[in-house]
């Protein structure tokens, strides 16, 4: 069975980034299956640019920097 958010895509993204972590400026991590599903790979990278954040992505898992600090990858 297909996964259906109550949610419009305008909402599931401003849930998202209504969270405590995302205001605070820290991170916050998503299914990247539930953000084709629910909003679309498009939508969301819009969005991501819209608001200076950025995101990565592993192992089905993507990570939103909900800053406009640089990343730095350690290894």
């Amino acid at each position: 069975m297909a996964l259906v958010s109550p949610l419009s895509p305008a909402a599931w993204l401003d849930d998202i980034f209504a969270s405590k972590a995302a205001i605070r400026g820290q991170v916050i991590r998503r299914k990247a299956r539930d953000i084709e599903k629910f909003v679309g790979r498009r939508e969301f990278e819009r969005e991501l640019k819209r608001r200076g954040f950025q995101a990565v992505e592993n192992a089905g898992q993507v990570i939103i920097f909900c800053n406009r600090e640089p990343i730095r990858r350690i290894v």
